[in-house]
């Protein structure tokens, strides 16, 4: 009997010495999305919670996602360039430079495909590219997770993030998606001029600014619009100002670049890229896909006299064949006044958006 009171007592102390399965469960991530824009789309399997824009944010800042542990997503992605690279190209860890210009990452939560060409389909899958891609990041996943396992504040952050000690890359993508569907623009004076326009009502702070719209700018969104004038609507407008297509908008009339063509292998295809966004186009130049043009004025100057003819040229581009839509000076500054309305700086100093402390 002595024995067994011995065991019993052994197990019961045992028993109540065992820990139990340690669970978090994350917080659900309200977006902050503007009254007049439309309803962003979440992957079912990957929700937004606070955990894990907070984990994002901190890898979208991590020089460990890359081989020489020098390169970040934000060395391509610069806030103060609206979240692009202010460099025609960017250049990789090895010294090799790219041949397109890095994309801005604004709103793109509302984007159905990814990358210039496309290739990508979903945000989650187009993270995941840079960091073994040999001329950026030139990383491996699988090296990437073992640092990060071994590292005690990321291993808290990835589990409070998905419940889970089993993290990878999927994980890791997952996590930089959600901040990335976090940076929203949409407080510029354009969006003002837009709501006004669509009779969508105005906030106090919003009518105050609606009354500083000059003229000009009034005249340039016009015209932006205009068939007869500049004729930009087709492939910018509403409140995205961006639709989500690929378009040959007469850069070459031959192609050292074929974008969508080379993804597809469809001849019909060659020369177009996917549309991007004009918000804070004040901030994210150089422009096009392959950097080619430095200011606003020579992207003006182009959909004015520079147009060049080829087999895919966009139909839309409605002046193609005389080179362009023909803008007097006048018309070009009214352009660039209206461009100029699509800057928000509330969304490139958003502190919620910087390098984490």
């Amino acid at each position: 009997m002595k024995y067994l009171l011995l065991l019993f007592i052994i197990i019961t102390v045992a028993l109540s010495c065992k820990k139990d399965k340690v669970e978090h469960v994350p917080t659900p991530y309200e977006l902050k999305i503007p009254s007049h824009f439309p309803v962003m789309q979440i992957p079912e399997d990957n929700p937004m919670t606070v955990e894990g824009v907070a984990l994002g944010r901190k890898l979208f800042y991590e020089k460990k996602l890359s081989g020489d542990n020098s390169m970040s997503c934000a060395g391509c992605h610069a806030p103060s360039s609206a979240f692009s690279d202010p460099n025609q190209f960017s250049e990789g860890i090895d010294g090799v430079t790219g041949t397109r210009n890095s994309m801005v990452l604004v709103n793109v939560g509302w984007n159905n495909f990814f990358f210039w060409d496309g290739r990508a389909k979903t945000l989650e899958e187009q993270i995941l590219i840079p960091v073994e891609d040999p001329i950026e990041m030139h990383d491996d996943w699988t090296d990437v997770m073992s640092t990060l396992r071994s590292d005690v504040t990321y291993k808290n952050l990835f589990f409070e993030a998905f419940n889970t000690t089993d993290i990878d890359s999927t994980h890791a993508a997952k996590a930089i998606a959600q901040f990335i569907r976090t940076m929203i623009s949409g407080s510029s004076k354009y969006d003002v001029m837009y709501k006004a326009e669509n009779n969508l009502p105005l906030s106090a702070s919003e009518q105050i600014i609606y009354a500083t719209v000059t003229p000009e700018e009034t005249a340039g969104y016009d015209l932006f619009k205009s068939l007869n004038g500049a004729d930009c609507f087709h492939c910018h407008n509403g409140p995205l100002m961006q639709v989500q297509k690929f378009s040959n908008n007469g850069l070459d009339a031959t192609f050292s670049d074929n974008g969508r063509g080379d993804v597809t292998g469809n001849p019909s295809d060659f020369g177009k890229f996917k549309v991007p966004t004009l918000r804070n186009i004040e901030y994210s130049g150089p422009y096009m896909h392959d950097g080619r043009f430095s200011t606003l004025e020579e992207v003006i100057e182009h959909y004015s006299s520079g147009i060049q003819m080829s087999s895919t040229i966009d139909p839309l581009i409605e002046f193609a064949s005389q080179g362009g839509v023909q803008l007097d000076a006048y018309e070009k500054d009214l352009i660039k006044q209206f461009l100029l309305t699509l800057t928000d700086e509330t969304f490139i100093n958003n502190p919620d958006f910087q390098e984490p402390q």
